[in-house]
């Protein structure tokens, strides 16, 4: 698999500025095979930790904060050569030692010769404690689950992946490109971005194996919720992940705590909310009152909405059957489009630093679904799961912000179009959002 990511390890591999790199992400999205491909093509060796499987490695970071001693004691158990600027060390499952983590400051102290990475899949939770990580003296990655883009590639559809990094005007696409395209897009809703389960599809054409692997994702996750601190947390996690979907088949998707049990109120759920979105398992997206920056001035803390890591997570956590993928349109409105916005969301967030936020008033109700930054304007986006695309919500906003919008964003099945200062984005092209917004204000600019 072609994983967009090794661009970026290269990126850090050469940059002067180079420190010990943390890789963050949920398990099973792909962090260990991504850091030892990126080893193979680019370094003589790669010198290989995992503390899960060998806790006693822990030991050589509590006796010393000499890097030279550390990395001797680690050669000689591990039967690792290390050659500065040749080797790539990896240190893996680190998220429950704080002291290998605080050591990376002494490494781009004292070492910075030396290629680290570190990797580990709750590390999100233990980077929100405090002190457990040495501040100014790390990169930070993310490692999300696969792009649409990188799974037409797994899928050798090399020729549609082209065609879309291709596109430099805002201009109907091809039916030629365009119907294998929404095809395309629902074998993605159903596989979702989880490497095994792409792998399953696309190597072996098996949705039975494909099930099967996104349950035992979703099983590792659950036995995770137990290494919550408080152990008392556990059930309220639990309950709060098994109803994400009954949130999302709601009309007014705003989280509700009521949804997860009769009666619960938040100050009972947060923390056990707050876990769930420090593992990264959860997108958090906030109500904003207004476009204007920056977005946390304007957020509404009592009123957000949930979306899962990963559409295909979601379409198992739901138990929806694969065989809606079949059945026209269907798996794109399921669940009230739910499948669709979560799709949506997981393209924004790998493409606009800061978190999307959404925008709602209640009397009249207008709902827009989310409002991105890009640069330092914000951008209000619709998300249709169909070809009904009449927007009742992007003209009120654009009626209160007139003065602050410079192009509404519309995801939907029609084809990609600038129709006055609305873009609208066929949904299979999410992950080109950030490109097609900079051709539409082109475009308008030369109007």
């Amino acid at each position: 698999m072609e994983r967009f990511i090794l661009k970026n390890l290269l990126a850090w591999k050469n940059s002067p500025y180079r420190k010990p790199l943390i890789l963050k992400g949920v398990r099973q999205v792909g962090k260990t095979w991504s850091l030892k491909e990126f080893g193979k093509r680019y370094y003589e060796n790669i010198a290989y930790f995992n503390f899960d499987e060998n806790e006693e490695y822990k030991q050589f970071f509590e006796t010393t904060k000499d890097v030279e001693r550390i990395l001797q004691n680690l050669m000689l158990a591990g039967g690792q050569r290390i050659i500065p600027e040749k080797t790539l060390i990896i240190f893996d499952e680190v998220q429950d030692c704080p002291k290998v983590i605080n050591a990376m400051k002494y490494f781009c102290e004292n070492a910075p010769q030396y290629h680290i990475a570190c990797a580990g899949s709750l590390l999100g939770i233990a980077l929100a404690k405090p002190s457990s990580f040495p501040v100014g003296k790390v990169n930070f990655m993310q490692m999300n689950p696969m792009t649409f883009s990188e799974i037409l590639l797994a899928n050798g559809d090399e020729n549609l992946a082209r065609y879309l990094e291709g596109v430099d005007t805002i201009a109907p696409i091809p039916d030629a490109f365009f119907n294998p395209l929404s095809e395309k897009l629902k074998m993605y809703y159903v596989t979702g971005g989880m490497p095994e389960s792409v792998l399953m599809w696309t190597e072996a054409r098996d949705i039975a194996a494909m099930q099967e692997v996104l349950s035992g994702i979703i099983d590792a996750y659950e036995r995770d919720f137990a290494k919550h601190p408080n152990i008392s947390q556990f059930p309220k996690i639990s309950m709060i992940w098994k109803a994400i979907p009954s949130q999302l088949a709601r009309e007014n998707k705003k989280f509700i705590y009521k949804v997860v049990k009769e009666g619960a109120r938040a100050r009972e759920y947060e923390d056990a909310l707050q876990w769930l979105v420090d593992a990264q398992l959860v997108h958090k997206i906030y109500r904003s009152t207004a476009p204007g920056l920056p977005v946390t001035a304007y957020d509404d803390l009592s009123a957000f909405k949930i979306y899962l890591v990963d559409v295909g997570l979601l379409r198992r956590l739901a138990q929806l059957a694969p065989t809606a993928f079949g059945e026209g349109n269907r798996l794109f409105t399921e669940f009230k489009g739910a499948l669709t916005e979560n799709f949506v969301v997981q393209a924004l967030t790998t493409q606009f630093e800061v978190m999307p936020r959404y925008w709602a008033q209640s009397n009249p109700p207008y709902e827009v679904d989310f409002l991105i930054q890009r640069e330092n304007d914000i951008f209000p986006v619709e998300v249709k799961s169909d070809t009904n695309t009449s927007s009742k919500s992007l003209k009120r906003f654009k009626e209160l912000f007139s003065d602050k919008v410079k192009l509404r964003i519309r995801f939907s099945l029609d084809n990609l179009k600038l129709d006055n200062d609305i873009l609208n984005i066929p949904l299979f092209m999410a992950d080109q959002t950030d490109r097609l917004i900079g051709l539409a204000l082109e475009k308008r600019k030369g109007q």
